[in-house]
């Protein structure tokens, strides 16, 4: 079910300007302005007026900083118990105007909307609840605010709308295939696992997200993966949050990827996968190195260069499994994934510590900033070596090479056509014919490599978008 968080103390007030405002547009003169929305499964056309930029509220429901809402325990903890104080505001404003991954530093994207609307206006009006609470526009509230401007443009929802009907509402506007500035890759995942909450099937989600259902299965499983590195983070208090993967997106689709295909064969070599991989996202090694992590990582690289020191003992390690008539022990399967899983957790308690920073104690935070320098160098070297013995098979595999050195060539040809503006050499027509056959080539390419990948990655995606562009 969908939270319900009151209405805000000035609701009485907001209701009366609304209605009074709502009065002015039907008796004045030439055509209202009016808002497109979809409410309650029926495209509505709503009045747009203009409120007062200070009477209105920020949504503390908006999927826009659902997760980095977590940022301050403190603040948090404010703005659950009471949503609309000028403390829990004043919050929401400031998580509104920070960079998703970091609260603590501002967004450029912010920046960049206010000086669109300092120099541009409002081009888009916002929307807002009877009782003066923002549905959408948060953003551009909070811009709006900082640059000193009076009014802010909004639709208004029917009166009676309901805490359900904001959440349904927010979403399906910020799901439009328009300009609008998407939620942050959390949150995304946050609302995948809202609709998910409230019972709807994963192709109904497909279809309100415009993807398909496997993309939606990744985002389910992704999200579930994080849930629980969450909590295997916790330690003395203090855990890791879903917003410090904010910068994890396109490592976290390539391990399902690979997870994916490896768990087809070997469920246990899927996990060991699985685990090394997570250990090296928290680590924020590099799409490009992580990709180098299979699942003979730990075995045959990581554990001959693992210290005692920084070395964790798998608390529930399985029993040894006895071979009948040999006398003899071997350990069980699931030893190996036990013995990851513990190096896993032992990391993510440290980084922990480490993101909490002064609210873990000093030699808390030195032995934990220890720990992951040590088994930072300790992957650096252990995927160094993987890295090497990965290039040796990948030989044999010619389809990414000549991708790599067709854009060794285009980089050639900027500096030929640099050149050619010089003794105006360049011969228009042939390069135009050129460009014809690569857009060609292009478009045959986003096709047949569509047909071997299941879940395309960002590269795959912009060469279909370009493809399909130029056709």
């Amino acid at each position: 079910m969908s939270v319900d968080f009151g209405v805000p103390p000035l609701a009485h007030e907001n209701r009366a300007l609304v209605e009074q405002r709502l009065k002015e547009v039907h008796e004045g003169q030439g055509v209202p302005e009016t808002l497109t929305v979809e409410f309650r499964g029926q495209r509505r056309h709503i009045e747009v007026i203009d409120m007062p930029v200070s009477q209105l509220f920020y949504n503390p429901g908006t999927h826009r900083i659902r997760a980095q809402s977590s940022h301050d325990p403190e603040h948090e903890a404010a703005l659950k118990a009471d949503p609309y104080s000028e403390e829990s505001q004043d919050y929401l404003q400031s998580l509104l105007t920070s960079m998703p991954a970091d609260p603590t530093k501002r967004d450029p994207d912010f920046d960049a909307l206010k000086a669109s609307l300092r120099d541009h206006g409002q081009t888009e009006p916002g929307l807002i609840t009877r009782e003066g609470i923002l549905v959408n526009a948060n953003t551009r509230r909070a811009a709006l605010k900082e640059l000193g401007a009076l009014n802010i443009r909004v639709g208004v929802l029917p009166a009676s709308c309901t805490w359900a009907d904001i959440h349904a509402v927010e979403l399906s506007l910020q799901l439009r295939n328009d300009e609008r500035r998407p939620y942050s890759y959390i949150n995304h995942l946050l609302a995948v696992g809202e609709q998910l909450e409230f019972g709807r099937e994963l192709s109904e989600i497909a279809r309100s997200f415009h993807t398909t259902t496997p993309a939606v299965e990744r985002d389910v499983w992704i999200l579930g993966q994080l849930r629980d590195l969450v909590k295997r983070s916790e330690a003395g208090g203090l855990s890791l949050r879903l917003m410090d993967f904010e910068d994890a997106k396109e490592k976290l689709f390539e391990l399902y990827r690979a997870y994916s295909k490896e768990r087809a064969k070997n469920k246990e070599r899927a996990d060991l996968l699985k685990e090394a991989r997570l250990s090296a996202i928290v680590l924020d090694f590099a799409k490009t190195d992580v990709r180098y992590i299979g699942p003979d990582f730990q075995a045959r690289y990581l554990d001959q260069r693992l210290p005692e020191t920084v070395r964790p003992k798998a608390e529930a390690a399985p029993m040894a499994v006895a071979i009948p008539g040999l006398n003899r022990t071997v350990e069980a399967a699931g030893a190996p994934v036990a013995a990851a899983r513990a190096l896993t957790d032992s990391l993510l308690q440290a980084k922990a510590v480490q993101v909490a920073q002064s609210k873990a104690p000093a030699t808390q935070l030195a032995a934990a900033s220890a720990a992951l320098k040590e088994l930072e160098d300790v992957f650096n070297e252990a995927i160094e070596f993987a890295g090497k013995d990965f290039r040796l098979r990948k030989k044999r595999l010619a389809a990414p090479d000549r991708v790599t050195d067709a854009a060794k060539d285009l980089e050639q040809c900027i500096t030929d056509l640099v050149m050619s503006r010089g003794n105006g050499s360049l011969d228009e027509d042939a390069f135009d014919d050129a460009l014809l056959k690569l857009r060609e080539v292009m478009r045959k390419l986003g096709v047949e490599a569509g047909k071997s990948i299941a879940l395309p990655g960002e590269g795959l995606a912009w060469l279909r978008s370009a493809a399909a562009e130029g056709q």
